[in-house]
């Protein structure tokens, strides 16, 4: 039995809350259980140095964690003068997973920057940030069509990720703090809403697992990323 007390194949509870920033041209409070991430993209009509004159845009993401996202309070990136290593993985692996749906072309030259501020933690931080980023990004370029700043699609497609795992020798989806801790596998699956794999980021925090164990896990990453798409599809209603 799992600690929550879910199917090995059960979400947590997922909700995805548009237009939480007044200011934002597109913004999303997504909730994957007990791990709350906001995430806002900014629209900037212009492009770094190194894209310009090329005629096309770019897109791009920043994530952090607030103090008390998790049990101790943690000291601010900013005071330390310098970003983590996680976070900058972290925040390259949501701008990756962005713009493999993204036509840049499309989106001239203009740059959108989502923030993925984790306002609390409980696991699966940077795969319920890549859900709520698309869908922040995606209001983000509505409000660009509404303005007649883009003429042609944009996206391509949706953008999901899900943490899977193996918990107690078994194969689990959308690991919580507690069983993530604890696994003896654990891996996050990026994948697009046709089924298009993006990235997958697997260990073995133990024992190697088998090919069969990882086919297990891709599955029940389809299942997962499935019904997320299902609820990012439901939200922009």
């Amino acid at each position: 039995m799992r600690p929550s007390k879910r199917a090995n194949d059960e979400l947590r509870a997922v909700t995805l809350e548009r237009n939480v920033s007044k200011h934002a041209e597109g913004s999303c409070l997504v909730k994957f259980g007990d791990t709350h991430v906001l995430c806002t993209a900014s629209l900037e009509e212009r492009v770094p140095p190194w894209l310009r004159g090329q005629q096309r845009g770019w897109v791009t993401a920043e994530y952090g964690m607030l103090p008390r996202a998790t049990g101790d309070r943690m000291r601010r990136e900013a005071s330390a003068g310098k970003q983590s290593g996680r976070t900058q993985e972290i925040q390259r692996l949501i701008g990756r997973s962005l713009r493999a749906v993204v036509d840049l072309e499309a989106l001239g030259e203009c740059q959108i920057t989502v923030d993925c501020d984790v306002i609390q933690a409980d696991g699966g931080t940077r795969t319920a940030a890549i859900t709520g980023a698309w869908v922040a990004l995606r209001d983000c370029i509505e409000w660009m069509k509404a303005r007649d700043m883009v003429k042609k699609p944009v996206l391509k497609d949706h953008i999901a990720a899900i943490s899977c795992g193996i918990h107690e020798g078994t194969p689990v989806l959308d690991l919580d703090y507690a069983e993530d801790s604890t696994a003896e596998t654990d891996a996050n699956f990026v994948m697009t809403g046709s089924g298009g794999i993006v990235e997958i980021q697997g260990t073995a925090e133990g024992a190697p697992f088998s090919e069969e164990e990882f086919a297990q896990l891709m599955a029940l990453a389809k299942q997962g990323i499935g019904r997320l798409v299902d609820l990012q599809k439901m939200s922009i209603l």
